[in-house]
């Protein structure tokens, strides 16, 4: 029977899985940032900092992040990915069920209710993506900590006279 090099088809599993999720992630980040970059002439009352340009600012870095996941989704860019989703989340719960006030330049995002338009798309996308993130996030450290090995010529790849030192002795049969 013939076998594929060993490893070859769990490296494109792998890379296929991670871009896929990449994908998936990069459109839940798209949403968020349609939702967010439409309703945030709603919230452009006051001066200083808004509502509005907290929309405005979670939009752009989702977008960026978004592009990222489709150029290289790296480990790092799916921790950022992560953190992004993750933040818009929590904000969107917790700005729907606690009244947290204003902390010191933010104003009070307090809004007890999920009947405003897009407001449960985007947490359904923010959600979901915090999820497919953490996920490819996983797939991407699974994969670097299988292929970390260590490469003829590198200084950390063992030699013939170590590696004969670290396997135990063989024993005779008959031996005790």
């Amino acid at each position: 029977m013939i076998t594929p090099a060993s490893g070859f088809p769990r490296l494109v599993t792998t890379t296929v899985l991670s871009r896929a999720l990449g994908v998936v992630t990069a459109a839940l980040l798209a949403i968020d940032a349609y939702v967010h970059l439409r309703d945030a002439g709603l919230y452009d009352a006051g001066t200083g900092i808004t509502e509005g340009l907290l929309f405005r600012v979670e939009a752009y870095i989702a977008i960026v992040v978004a592009l990222a996941l489709l150029v290289r989704p790296h480990r790092v860019v799916w921790v950022i990915a992560l953190l992004v989703a993750a933040g818009a989340a929590a904000a969107i719960y917790l700005y729907t069920y606690v009244d947290v006030g204003a902390l010191g330049p933010l104003p009070n995002m307090y809004e007890p209710t999920w009947a405003l338009p897009g407001k449960r798309l985007t947490a359904a996308a923010e959600t979901a993506a915090m999820a497919t993130a953490a996920l490819g996030l996983a797939v991407t450290v699974r994969a670097s900590r299988r292929t970390d090995r260590p490469v003829v010529g590198d200084s950390q790849a063992p030699t013939c006279a170590t590696a004969d030192l670290a396997q135990p002795p063989a024993r005779e049969e008959g031996a005790q």
